[in-house]
């Protein structure tokens, strides 16, 4: 007789249910028995570029230290973060990936009678942190599918250790400015975190978004997590990291697991941070890809959420899962959106111009059968 051992685990870890990723290429062409260059993948907001070449460089120049472990302090990375952010490497968090950011912050504040405050429609790492530490979940309804700050402060209590925010949204894609953002941290009660989300914040335009960085010296409670996933084109070597306080940033510390972040992350964050063309790149790239997937679902006669992310919730106005199953045929991946309470939504990845148009057919067959 086996053990079972979900039973043996925490109560309110047997309640969590795992994070599912957006389907692979691989997956799809086995399941299916297309041929994996014939798919197009927009389901995971991925950089569409593939990685720059100064990454590359730098990941073949560290290969040869892959039986070394990594700098676990990270001081190449954190001093050019500092220098380019103008912080002190005192405030700087290492991550694997900014996921980590998040869940050395629940490991840290967040524990049995506690609890954390994040909105409806929110990223799932934020209840799955929450709940793994035996913490309690507040979410508070969304307004016009983003962040309703104001209930948010009003959900605030005395058990509270912890907000989350994330600008812009994912899978929303919404996003609050400035102002607000000032207005809502100025009420916070100063034993609160507030964790600031700005894993999108490269693709934003114009000043509509705050630079959170620039709130951390009149907010001692904010810290700001991002990450080299998106707009830097690093998601498969997980590399992130926080900014905040020295203060909380030694407590972070304290709970980061030895080596977190690797040497091939390490050295490949280095060379993205100098190469401005990229990003650049990266940001041109997404703009025309958003104009262009809008402009295919306005003559498609189909809504969506206004985004300042790299991806796009299409609203269908009915039950959005058969729709994506044929997408899937047509050897198109998107991602649906329902276990976050948006079943009539597919959220859509901006990819290359190619990609998009391959999205906007498929879509078209899809709806026309």
């Amino acid at each position: 007789m086996s053990c079972d051992f979900l039973a043996l685990a925490m109560p309110y870890v047997q309640k969590l249910s795992p994070y599912i990723p957006g389907k692979p290429v691989e997956e799809l062409a086995r399941e299916l028995g297309l041929d994996p260059a014939s798919i197009v993948k927009l389901a995971s907001n991925e950089n569409p570029l593939g990685p720059g070449r100064r990454m590359l460089e730098a990941v073949q120049a560290s290969l040869p230290q892959l039986t070394r472990y990594p700098d676990g302090n990270g001081f190449a990375l954190k001093q050019a973060l500092a220098c380019k952010l103008g912080v002190s490497m005192a405030q700087i968090t290492l991550g694997n990936g900014s996921n980590d950011v998040l869940d050395l912050v629940a490991r840290a504040w967040l524990g049995p009678g506690l609890n954390a405050v994040f909105s409806q429609y929110a990223f799932a790492v934020y209840p799955i942190a929450t709940q793994s530490v035996g913490a309690r979940g507040k979410v508070v309804p969304a307004r016009d599918w983003g962040h309703d700050l104001e209930a948010m402060l009003a959900a605030i209590d005395a058990d509270t250790r912890v907000v989350f925010l994330a600008n812009p949204n994912n899978p929303t894609g919404t996003w609050f400015g400035p102002e607000a953002l000032e207005r809502f941290l100025e009420r916070v009660p100063e034993q609160v975190l507030v964790v600031l989300d700005e894993a999108y914040i490269e693709y934003a335009a114009g000043g509509e978004l705050p630079d959170g960085l620039c709130y951390l010296e009149r907010y001692p409670n904010l810290l700001v997590s991002r990450t080299f996933s998106k707009a830097y084109g690093l998601a498969a070597l997980r590399i992130g990291y926080a900014v905040s306080s020295p203060r909380v940033a030694e407590v972070l510390n304290r709970v980061r697991q030895p080596f977190n972040a690797n040497s091939l992350a390490l050295a490949a964050a280095c060379a993205a941070l100098d190469d401005q063309a990229y990003l650049a790149e990266s940001r041109r790239v997404n703009a025309e890809g958003m104009q262009q997937l809008e402009q295919g679902l306005r003559a498609l006669g189909l809504g969506w959420i206004p985004s300042q992310g790299n991806f796009v919730a299409v609203n269908f106005a009915r039950d959005a899962a058969a729709i994506n199953q044929a997408l899937l045929r047509e050897g198109v991946i998107v991602r649906p959106v329902a276990g976050y309470g948006l079943p009539e939504f597919l959220r859509v990845s901006i990819g290359l111009p190619g990609e998009n148009e391959r999205f906007l057919q498929a879509l078209r067959q899809v709806l026309a059968s």
